[in-house]
This record gives structure tokens, sequence and C-alpha cells, in this order.
């Protein structure tokens, strides 16, 4: 039998509710199952949003749910010249390029192209695919936008970025799914993301190279995560073939939802575990919950 090591990786930007405790019973049982370790990860690269108050109260819900984890918690905002390092190593590789446009300007240029179109086409987060607006600008334009000191972020190329793995992987690139049906190898659809942003403006990554660097230097070969972040898995498996990572299995679970049919989060202000814990509700009244609403998967 596989080892498998695992991770629960919140943000620390509000209180968990019970579909985080979904995914991290499920997450800390797969590790268990297969005598791998359980890790904790701390996704707190929004500083601006993330706050002490609430990965305090993470620690809190897991240790009432009475899960176990790893003691070496890692938490993101400590790794950003970790990072800078993968950054610069896509920039040797001329994977990536600088992007000095904001969201309005992508906007503006999008709705002028689309005066001749139907629609633009938009990715799985729901943001426009990225119109090319600096990509193809000659070296002097980019060395005068560079030199007026402007903040930019930087994308990821991903016609380079899809034929370097190609050479690396041959001509289909598979990932691998063990929560989902069918089970097993799918094709990487890295394109439905376009040139996405691999480095912020405001901080040297983004969730994308994050996540990928992190489950790497963590020793995570089974990343288990909901099912809304199934598309990215392209991008990150793309990543770890071109950072030279190992490879990792996928597990896939579905989302709890609330009677509307809208996935359980932060933003809806679900009922999160904390209110819970001080209403002295016990942690098997919350499973009793959770699969009322959810099953746990029969191979877990």
């Amino acid at each position: 039998m596989k080892q498998y090591n695992t991770r629960f990786a919140p943000s620390s930007n509000g209180y968990l509710h019970l579909g985080h405790a979904f995914s991290a019973i499920i997450s800390s049982r797969l590790a268990e199952k297969n005598s791998g370790k359980f890790f904790l990860r701390i996704e707190d690269i929004d500083l601006g949003r993330c706050k002490k108050e609430y990965e305090e109260n993470i620690y809190k819900d897991l240790d009432w749910l009475e899960i176990n984890y790893d003691k070496n918690v890692r938490r993101q905002s400590e790794c950003f010249k970790n990072y800078e390092r993968y950054i610069k190593k896509l920039r040797d590789l001329d994977l990536i390029y600088p992007c000095w446009a904001s969201r309005s300007e992508i906007k503006k240029v999008v709705q002028n192209i689309s005066k001749n179109r139907s629609s633009w086409p938009i990715d799985p987060d729901g943001q426009y695919i990225y119109p090319n607006i600096y990509k193809n600008i000659s070296k002097a334009q980019r060395s005068n936008l560079m030199l007026s000191g402007s903040s930019f972020s930087w994308r990821l190329n991903i016609e380079k970025a899809l034929s370097f793995a190609k050479e690396k992987c041959g001509e289909k690139i598979f990932f691998n799914e063990l929560g989902l049906e069918p089970k097993g190898k799918r094709i990487l659809e890295p394109n439905l993301y376009g040139d996405f942003v691999i480095a912020r403006k405001d901080i040297p990554t983004s969730y994308h190279l994050s996540v990928t660097v992190d489950d790497a230097e963590q020793g995570i070969n089974l990343v288990t995560r909901g099912l809304d972040i199934y598309p990215a898995t392209s991008i990150h498996k793309l990543l770890q073939i071109i950072l030279n990572f190992p490879e990792t299995d996928w597990f896939h679970h579905n989302l709890l939802r609330e009677n509307n049919g809208q996935k359980l989060s932060k933003t809806n202000k679900s009922t999160s575990i904390k209110s819970l814990r001080e209403q002295k509700i016990k942690k098997k009244d919350v499973i009793s919950i959770i699969n009322s609403i959810e099953p746990f998967p029969d191979e877990i």
C-alpha cells in the first residue's frame, strides 16, 4: 500500500465553516488510512485580509474536532523569499513575462474587442482570459516600463510553458485523480486559464505558485481538496513538471452546499465551526450534520 501524506490548507481570512471541517476530516482520514502524515498549512499570502485572530481559531477548531496534524505548521507569509527563487527560475527559463495591466484596463480592452464578437472567454475563476496587452511588446517598450518604476505582475506564457512541459514528458500530459469518477489519468487543460498571474504586483507569488511549491516542500503526495479547485489542477501539474517537483496524486471531493444550492463559504457567512463550539455542540453531532448534507466518500 502506498503511503500518502496529505494536508489541510485554509486561508486565515475568516472563520472556518462545516465545509472546511468536511475537507479537513477527509484529508486526515486519508493520511491515517495510508500510514502517512497529515499537515496543516496556513495560506495567508493575502496580507490585507488574513488576520491572526482567524488563524488562532483554525487551531482551536481543529483541536475541538480532534484532528491531529504534524507540529510543523507552514505559514505562507513566511515563505516569500522562497517563492521568489522559483519566480527567478521561471524567468530564467523565459516562461513568464511582466504585465502592467490592471483589472479595469483588461476589462476595457476586452469590451472594445468584444464589440465585434459575441463574447470573450472566461476562466474557471470567472475572470476574463488575459487579452495579451503587454505580452508581445518590444524589448524597448518593456525596458521603458521597467525603468518607469510602475508596479507589475508576472504572467506565465502558457504556450511556452506547455511546449516546455511536452518536451520533458511527451505530447500528452496527465494528472492522476483518485477522488472523482472515473478515477485515473486526466489530460491537462491549462489553456482554460490563459496566461494567468504567477506572481502578483504586491507579493512575489500567487495561489497557484505557492500551493505548488508548498506541496513539494512539505512532501505532500496526495492533494485533497474541494471540487471547486479541480480546474486548477492542470496548472499545478504543469508547474510541477516545469519546476522538477515530485509528482502527486489528487483527491477532489464534493462540496457542502446551502439549501439554495450555493456552496458553503465565508463570503456567504455560512455557519462557522467557532459558533458551533460556542454553542457546546459535540463533535459527533457535527459529523452527523455533515453526513446529513454529504456522506463521506466510501473509499475513506
